[in-house]
């Protein structure tokens, strides 16, 4: 007997010229995801998200004595100072909850959605085998992610440093830095939080691959990594804290120091690695195993 499709080689009844890896190709499936509004919608709001904080900013730049009688007026102050502080402040804001929101929306909606549509099943029948369908999602949705990250960062440096200047990175754990490393350092802060986020993405994906509900995808995978910030808080779990996925998510702050504080940051990349190989794993295990009926 010969090979089946699925196997990704052409079997007895295939069409000749048939190739699997030639199916689906990443390509087509990027345009077609640009062209869904949650797509337009999240990366709009990437670029909106430093102007509306640039334009709060002008609004209360009278009222500075407020800004110095607590630590959120501090840093404001320091946004204030020049481009590269205001994209890390963007970045700060941004980072414990909306990108987490968008990585999310992209990684949990982009299987489940086709699922809810009943356009599963019809892509498959192409026919795609599924580790590529899956793969291609996958890879599409991590591409949106890390164009969004940097659409935030981009648009708040380039605002920021249009209206406050190109002036020394400043923080409250360090010296000055000069521009050109204050650059290399906010670039090193955006690798952290995209490999970071990686389990984010995996947990959504997963979700996604498991669910027909979008929104139970997406919210599902916020959920849970809130839930997991909130037991990352509770001291009297000791070293089990270590584990959580969120317990490094902020050791990006060790790059704004001086010297910079390495260990966190290789401790938590290998942390999201591990959780998101292992949430994808799952993911297609449970896809390339699962019946298709929508």
């Amino acid at each position: 007997m010969g090979e089946s499709v699925g196997a990704g080689r052409i079997g007895p009844g295939a069409a000749s010229g048939y190739r699997p890896s030639a199916t689906l190709p990443f390509r087509a499936e990027f345009r077609r995801q640009a062209s869904r509004r949650r797509t337009q919608l999240a990366l709009g709001f990437m670029v909106l998200l430093p102007l509306v904080i640039l334009v709060a900013f002008q609004f209360n730049s009278g009222n500075e004595t407020r800004n110095r009688n607590n630590e959120f007026g501090s840093l404001v102050d320091l946004a204030v100072s020049g481009g590269l502080n205001f994209a890390l402040f963007s970045i700060f804001v941004s980072s414990s909850f909306l990108l987490v929101v968008v990585v999310a929306l992209f990684c949990g909606d982009t299987v489940a959605s086709e699922a809810s549509w009943g356009s599963l099943r019809y892509l498959l029948a192409i026919p795609v085998p599924r580790a590529r369908l899956l793969a291609v999602k996958l890879l599409v949705a991590l591409a949106y992610s890390a164009l969004a990250l940097l659409l935030l960062a981009g648009t708040a440096l380039l605002a920021g440093t249009l209206r406050y200047g190109w002036s020394p990175l400043r923080s409250q754990v360090s010296a000055e830095l000069a521009p050109a490393e204050g650059l290399l350092r906010l670039l090193a802060v955006l690798g952290y939080l995209a490999v970071v986020l990686l389990v984010v993405a995996g947990l959504a994906f997963l979700l996604s691959v498991t669910t027909d509900a979008a929104l139970g995808a997406v919210g599902g995978a916020v959920l849970l990594w809130i839930l997991s910030s909130i037991l990352d808080q509770i001291t009297a779990l000791g070293g089990l804290r270590a584990f959580l996925p969120t317990h490094f998510s902020t050791a990006w702050l060790g790059l704004l120091s001086t010297p910079v504080q390495t260990d966190g940051l290789v401790r938590g990349a290998i942390s999201a690695i591990a959780y998101a190989t292992a949430f994808w794993g799952l993911a297609f295990w449970r896809f390339t195993r699962k019946d298709i009926t929508s």
